[in-house]
């Protein structure tokens, strides 16, 4: 994998039979892969895709862009321009997008940006179930079936996942420079409070330096899963009654909210942190001592060669798979979409090909990397210029590999798949469609109050019965009571 970039956030889905990604990274018979209708030699006018996805806006977008257009349009007749939008600002805007009939054809949704299950059952994106029968058979063939029913919602697929690491594990991450230059152990770091004494340290001996690194969308870890991503109502991770709580109620989120709002006072957080809408400029400058992310097997590897100093990483939790991993990088059609099918030609060539997909991930051979050898890539100093987030743009398992990293990389994801421990809401979705007012007003109050208590810029004190009474006020009761009804007749349904 060549980019590993802003933590593998929102982590997802959908490991293939290694024999099946090596078959697919040896190249194989391509065009065999890509559906006939539209390909090279054809007359008629390529179409132009329009890729709506999330991430820091990069300089060089357009120029690689350039480029997978000439090998898409030989390929399938189309090309494709790419739109980024901002990590902090992507829900809203796509929102905006979708409610004014932007023309858009690929779309990026997940668990916790754009929400998948909403937004499908709102018919923002196109039931997909003929069309992967027609145009998307290396897909199928590529991502065992089980996970593509996994990402069904009511019954249908609305979304291709990317083909990555299925659980979710958070860690902590360091900038290693200031870990080996002031000999800090960081050996023994797991929960939020055992970070204070390295926290305190940088902040001493490094004033320039931010030490707890954080943008608008941080959320302290507790060990619940929540009902729907970064909304208040949640299912404790070892639950034995399945009741959904205020997880602003829980004694674990009110002392992970105290201890923040003492790090925050004590300047270990930066006073802006509650309306950043990115950490990429801490990252590329080097300024930051640790934070927190979600994690992947050689995660180290992707995240130094991306910044270009080492980054070291230690276990913040367990392993969880959730639905948020599950549905966490998800490409969907948009339902306004003109060119459904070769939308679908093209995410199918996504996902089989691996020089498009690398062009993709890397950007431009001899511009942006140099390969090492067969396997093994290496970033230019332009390659600062297109430093993608890799996990939403596919399939992971066809990218080049880290300088560092072993060539059984993928056998490890296996490894760590098989590994990771079911959430006991695993594959629970929310239909939210009966409290849909009251789910209009959650929101609300959630834009209002939640960047600035999670981030510790406000005092829980004060500040947490506010929240909690406006989200009272708002119905979110209303909205437990009928999530719980949902959860206990599929507890029921499946024997829980």
């Amino acid at each position: 994998m060549s980019k590993g970039k802003k933590s593998f956030s929102f982590a997802l889905a959908m490991l293939t039979a290694f024999a099946l990604v090596l078959s697919a990274c040896g190249g194989g018979n391509k065009d065999a892969e890509s559906s006939g209708s539209g390909s090279s030699g054809s007359s008629e006018k390529p179409v132009n895709l329009i890729w709506y996805t999330i991430g820091t806006p990069q300089k060089d977008v357009d120029k690689v862009m350039a480029e997978v257009s000439k090998y898409t349009q030989e390929k399938i007749n189309a090309t494709v321009t790419m739109k980024m939008i901002d990590w902090g600002d992507y829900q809203q805007k796509m929102q905006v997008n979708v409610a004014s009939g932007e023309p858009m054809d690929i779309m990026f949704t997940s668990a916790g940006g754009f929400d998948y299950v909403q937004n499908a059952r709102k018919g923002a994106f196109m039931e997909l179930d003929d069309l992967l029968d027609k145009y998307g058979k290396g897909i199928k063939d590529t991502i065992d079936p089980a996970f593509l029913e996994g990402s069904k919602v009511d019954g249908h697929n609305y979304g291709i996942p990317a083909n990555k690491e299925l659980p979710q594990q958070e860690v902590w991450r360091f900038n290693q420079n200031l870990v080996d230059k002031y000999k800090l152990d960081t050996s023994n770091v797991r929960s939020l409070d055992s970070i204070e004494p390295l926290l305190k340290a940088i902040k001493e001996k490094e004033p320039n330096v931010t030490p707890f690194a954080m943008d608008k969308n941080y959320v302290p870890y507790v060990p619940y899963d929540y009902i729907i991503q970064n909304l208040p109502m949640a299912v404790k991770l070892d639950t034995t009654d399945y009741k959904i709580v205020d997880i602003l109620e829980t004694p674990e989120m009110k002392q992970a909210l105290t201890t923040m709002h003492k790090y925050y006072q004590a300047g270990y957080v930066a006073p802006e942190a509650a309306t950043t809408g990115s950490t990429s400029d801490l990252m590329t400058s080097g300024n930051w001592f640790m934070d927190r992310a979600q994690t992947q097997p050689l995660a180290d590897n992707t995240w130094s060669a991306s910044y270009g100093y080492p980054v070291k990483s230690t276990p913040a939790s367990d392993a969880i798979i959730t639905n948020t991993s599950v549905q966490g990088s998800i490409m969907a059609i948009s339902a306004n979409s003109e060119h459904p099918e070769k939308a679908m030609e093209f995410l199918n060539l996504l996902n089989t090909d691996p020089v498009l997909r690398n062009m993709v991930d890397s950007g431009i051979e001899g511009t942006h990397y140099k390969k090492v050898d067969d396997k093994h890539i290496e970033n230019l100093p332009e390659g600062k210029n297109y430093d993608m987030p890799s996990y939403s743009l596919g399939n992971n398992m066809l990218l080049y590999l880290n300088p560092n990293d072993p060539d059984d990389k993928w056998e490890q994801f296996k490894k760590f798949n098989a590994e990771g421990k079911d959430s006991p809401i695993l594959s629970f979705n929310f239909d939210s469609t009966k409290v849909a007012t009251e789910m209009a007003a959650v929101q609300n109050v959630k834009e209002q109050f939640w960047a600035s208590l999670m981030t510790g810029t406000v005092d829980p004190e004060t500040y947490l019965p506010k929240a909690i009474a406006a989200f009272k006020q708002a119905g979110l009761d209303k909205v437990i009571a009928e999530a719980q009804t949902q959860l206990d007749a599929w507890k029921a349904a499946n024997n829980k």
